[in-house]
C-alpha cells in the first residue's frame, strides 16, 4: 500500500529449503496482516490507519531502547509510579462504577443505593526489595514513600476542589449537616489562611467554603506545616462529612457522586499511593545475628537450637553482645525506617516484611529479634511492629512449609505477636527458583500442595490465611492467565482474599492503557469471585485421591528428568553459556538487580529471571516444558489415557498445568534453537539431542492427554498469533546467532556488535 513499505531482510540460511520455508511464512503473515483490515472501511480511514502504523513503527525504530547505565532503584520507582498515578488512580472510581452497574443489572437494585466496600489496593516492592540488591536499604524506602506521597498529593488538591464546581448549594436554599457546620467553624480557627482563598461571594455556600479549607489543610500536610492532616483517615473523614451531608439533604444528584469518587481514591491510595513491602533473605538475618550474638557457630547450628535461643532472647529482651558491622547497622536501620514511615505516611504505607529462603521457624523469628534490637515497637499493641510473611522458594521447603507454619504458630511467643498485630498471616510460595531447580511440573505441584498446607496449618491455629501468589511474567515463573491461575489454586485457599505480584516486565502490558487496565482488574475480580463461590463446596471441588496420585507421579518423574540434565550433567552449564546469549544478558543494563548472586557459581548462582530469559531468546523455552513429557508419558502408561483425561477434565490445577506446558511447547522452535546450539563445540551438542527427544515426547503426551491432533487446537487465537509472530522473529534470531559468533570471536570486546546484540534481544523479547 502507498506509504507503507515492508522490507524483508534475508540472511544466510543453512540450505535453500530453509530459505523457501521462511519465504512462505512471510507470505502467509502478509496475508494475515492485510486481511485484518475491514474491506468496508473508507479509503480515508484506511490511509489514517496506515499513517498511524507507519508513524509508530518509525518512531520505535528511531528510539534507543537500552540505557547506557544500569537502571537504579529511582528509575524503577518512576516506572511503577507512572502506572499507579497516571492510569490506576484515574481508573479506580470507574472500576467501582462498573461493579455497581453489574449488580444493578443482575439483581435489580439501584446502583446509586449501593455502598461498596474497598475491594482493591495496590502495593510495590520497588524501594523495599533488598534480596540480592545492596542498593536497596532504609534510605531507598524513605525516598520511595516520600516520592509516592508527593505524587499522590498532586491530584488530591484539584480533586478536592473539582466537586466545588457542582456543590454551589446556598445555605438559604438547602440545609447542611450540623457536623459540616461545626467543622467549618473549627477550621476557621485551625486553618485561618483558608479564608483568603475563598471568594467572598462563596461565603454562603458551605460546601465550597469547606472544600477550600480542606484543600488548604492538604497544602499544610504537603509542606509539613503544623495543623496538617496527621493521617489519610482524617482527610477521608472530612470528605465523608460532605458526602453524609449531601445524602441527608437531598444532594444525591447534586454533586454526591464526584465526592464519592474522591472517597474511593482516598480509601485506595491514602497518603502513600501504594503499600511498599520489604523483603530480605533469611541468610542475611542469620549473618547479622551471628555477629550480634557473638556466636561464630550460629549459622551452622540446627534449626531447632536456633529457634530455642531466639525465643529466649526475645522474651528476655537480650540486646546484641557483639559490635555490629555495616551490614548489621543497615539491617537495623530498615526496621527503624519502617516504623517511622508508618507514622508519617499512614499505617498502610509499609506492608509485609517478606523473609525469603525460609526453611524453618527460626528463619521467621530471626527478623523479629533484629526488629526488637532496633526498638521498632508498636506501643499501642504492645508488640514489635512487624508483619512477617515467610517465603518458601525451593521444592524441598515448599513440601515442608505446612510443618514450618504449624510449628511457628504453635510457638506461644509468635502466636501472641500475630494476634496482637491483628493482621492475617501471609504465606508466600515462590515459583521462579523452584522451577529453575526442579522444572515446571514439580514446581507447580509443590506450590499447589504448599498453598493447601499453609491454609490448613493456619485454619488449625484459628488464623485467617492469605495466600500470596507469586505470579511471574512467563509460564515458567508462575505467569499465565489470571483466571486460570486462580482456578488452579486449592479450593481451601480461596477465601475472598487474593494477593498477587505483577512482574515489572508485564506492568506495561497489563496496565499501560486504561481499557486494558480495566480489563485486568475486572478479570482478577471475576476470577476471585467465582473461585470463592466454588471453594465453599469443598467436596465438589477437591480432586479425587487417584488424581492426586497422577499429579504426584508427573511431578516426581518430570523432576528426575529435569535435574538429570540440568543439574546432574557437569558440562550442561558450559553448554548453556555457549548455546544462549546469557553472556550478553549479564552485561545489559536492564534491571537494578544483578543477574548473578555474589559468591555463588554455576546455575545455582544465576537468578531465575535471566535463566528463563536466556532460553526464551533461543526459542527453546526449556524451563517451561523440559521434563513434562517424561512425567505425562509415565502416567499415561501407568494409569491409562482415560484416567489422565479425567484428571484433565475434572481437576483445574492439572488442566492449567497441561495447558501451560502445551503453550510453551507450541511457542518453542527447536529448528531455530538448533542454530544457537551450533555455537557450542561438538562434544556439548549431545545435549541438544536430549532437548529434541523430550520436546517430541512432550508433544505426544500433551496431545494424548487432551485428545487433540495438533498443539493449541483448542486455542485458535493463540495458534494464529504464533503463526503471525514467528516469521518476524526468525530473522532476528538467526541474525542474533551470527552476531553472537562474531562478538565472541572478538573476545566480547566489539562495542558495535554488542549494541546490535542488545537490539536483537529486545526485538525477540517484544
Amino acid at each position: 500500500l502507498d506509504g507503507l513499505r515492508i522490507e524483508p531482510v534475508f540472511i544466510a540460511h543453512p540450505n535453500e529449503s530453509a530459505r523457501r520455508t521462511m519465504l512462505r511464512k512471510q507470505q502467509r503473515v502478509a496475508g494475515l496482516l492485510f486481511s485484518r483490515l475491514d474491506p468496508t472501511l473508507a479509503p480515508n480511514e484506511r490511509r489514517r490507519i496506515w499513517w498511524r502504523v507507519r508513524t509508530e513503527l518509525t518512531a520505535a525504530w528511531q528510539t534507543e531502547e537500552h540505557p547506557r547505565e544500569r537502571l537504579t532503584v529511582a528509575d524503577e520507582r518512576e516506572h511503577v509510579i507512572f502506572y499507579l498515578a497516571e492510569v490506576l488512580y484515574r481508573l479506580v472510581p470507574a472500576f467501582y462504577d462498573e461493579i455497581a452497574l453489574a449488580l444493578e443489572n443482575a439483581y435489580g437494585v439501584q446502583a446509586e443505593s449501593l455502598v461498596l466496600p474497598t475491594i482493591i489496593r495496590f502495593g510495590s516492592w520497588v524501594g523495599g526489595d533488598m534480596e540480592g540488591n545492596p542498593d536497596v536499604h532504609a534510605k531507598t524506602l524513605r525516598e520511595t514513600l516520600a516520592r509516592q506521597q508527593q505524587v499522590v498529593f498532586n491530584p488530591y488538591s484539584p480533586d478536592s476542589q473539582s466537586p466545588a464546581q457542582q456543590l454551589s448549594q446556598s445555605a438559604s436554599r438547602i440545609g447542611v449537616s450540623q457536623a459540616l457546620t461545626q467543622r467549618i467553624d473549627e477550621y476557621a480557627t485551625l486553618i485561618p489562611s483558608a479564608q483568603a482563598i475563598t471568594p467572598a461571594r462563596h461565603d454562603r455556600m458551605p460546601y465550597r467554603v469547606f472544600l477550600g479549607q480542606v484543600a488548604e489543610r492538604l497544602r499544610y500536610t504537603y509542606d509539613g506545616r503544623p495543623n496538617g492532616y496527621e493521617s489519610p483517615a482524617q482527610f477521608r473523614r472530612d470528605v465523608q462529612i460532605i458526602a453524609d451531608s449531601l445524602l441527608a439533604n437531598r444532594g444525591r444528584n447534586a454533586g454526591y457522586f464526584s465526592v464519592q469518587r474522591l472517597l474511593r481514591r482516598i480509601s485506595t491510595f491514602g497518603f502513600h499511593l501504594a503499600t511498599v513491602d520489604v523483603r530480605q533473605h533469611a541468610d542475611v538475618h542469620h549473618a547479622v545475628l551471628a555477629r550480634g550474638l557473638d556466636d561464630p557457630q550460629w549459622e551452622s547450628r540446627a534449626s531447632r537450637e536456633r529457634h530455642r535461643i531466639l525465643v529466649d532472647a526475645i522474651q528476655r529482651d537480650i540486646g546484641p553482645r557483639g559490635e555490629l558491622d555495616a551490614l548489621g547497622k543497615r539491617t537495623l536501620a530498615v526496621f527503624e525506617t519502617m516504623l517511622q514511615c508508618r507514622r508519617r505516611y499512614g499505617p498502610d504505607a509499609v506492608g509485609l516484611y517478606v523473609v525469603s529462603g525460609v526453611g524453618g521457624p527460626d528463619d521467621v523469628l530471626a527478623p523479629l529479634l533484629l526488629a526488637q534490637w532496633a526498638e521498632a515497637y508498636d506501643k499501642k499493641k504492645d508488640t514489635i511492629a512487624l508483619d512477617l510473611a515467610p517465603q518458601f522458594d525451593s521444592v524441598e521447603t515448599l513440601e515442608r512449609c505446612g510443618d514450618v507454619m504449624r510449628d511457628l504458630l504453635a510457638d506461644p511467643l509468635y502466636r501472641r505477636h500475630v494476634d496482637r498485630r491483628g493482621r492475617r498471616q501471609v504465606g508466600r510460595g515462590g515459583d521462579s527458583e523452584s522451577c529453575k531447580e526442579s522444572g515446571l511440573c514439580a514446581s507447580r505441584y509443590a506450590a499447589y500442595r504448599a498453598q493447601g498446607a499453609i491454609a490448613a496449618s493456619l485454619a488449625a491455629a484459628g488464623e485467617q490465611h492469605v495466600v500470596f501468589h507469586a505470579r511471574g511474567g512467563s509460564v515458567s515463573r508462575g505467569g499465565g492467565r489470571i483466571d486460570a491461575l486462580v482456578r488452579a489454586m486449592p479450593p481451601s485457599t480461596v477465601n475472598g482474599l487474593l494477593r498477587l505480584t505483577e512482574q515489572g516486565e508485564l506492568v506495561a502490558q497489563n496496565y499501560g492503557l486504561p481499557p486494558i487496565a480495566m480489563r485486568t482488574l475486572e478479570r482478577v475480580f471475576n476470577s476471585l469471585a467465582l473461585a470463592t463461590q466454588a471453594g465453599r463446596d469443598m467436596r465438589a471441588s477437591e480432586p479425587a485421591p487417584e488424581q492426586f496420585d497422577i499429579g504426584e507421579r508427573v511431578a516426581v518423574e518430570s523432576r528426575r528428568r529435569y535435574r538429570g540434565l540440568v543439574w546432574d550433567e557437569p558440562q550442561f552449564y558450559d553448554y548453556f553459556r555457549l548455546a544462549t546469549p546469557i553472556d550478553v544478558i549479564e552485561r545489559m543494563q536492564i534491571a537494578a538487580r544483578p543477574a548473578v548472586r555474589d559468591g555463588v557459581g554455576g546455575i545455582a548462582g544465576l537468578r531465575a529471571v535471566p535463566w528463563g530469559f536466556a532460553w526464551t531468546q533461543t526459542r527453546a523455552l526449556l524451563p517451561g516444558w523440559f521434563g513434562a513429557g517424561t512425567g505425562l508419558s509415565a502416567v499415561l502408561q501407568e494409569k491409562g489415557p482415560d484416567a489422565v483425561r479425567a484428571a484433565y477434565d475434572q481437576w483445574p490445577f492439572f488442566r492449567t498445568l497441561v495447558d501451560d506446558v502445551e503453550t510453551m511447547l507450541a511457542r518453542s522452535d527447536l529448528d531455530i534453537a538448533a542454530a544457537y546450539s551450533a555455537l557450542a563445540p561438538a562434544p556439548l551438542q549431545r545435549f541438544f539431542g536430549e532437548l529434541r527427544a523430550e520436546h517430541a515426547l512432550g508433544c505426544r503426551a500433551v496431545l494424548a492427554s487432551k485428545r487433540q491432533g495438533e498443539l493449541l487446537d483448542g486455542e485458535r487465537t493463540l495458534q494464529r498469533g504464533i503463526q503471525l509472530r514467528t516469521p518476524y522473529v526468525d530473522p532476528m534470531s538467526l541474525m542474533q546467532v551470527d552476531l553472537l559468533r562474531r562478538w565472541r570471536e572478538t573476545g566480547r570486546a566489539d562495542r558495535d556488535l554488542f549494541d546490535a546484540l542488545q537490539a536483537s534481544i529486545s526485538g525477540i523479547a517484544q
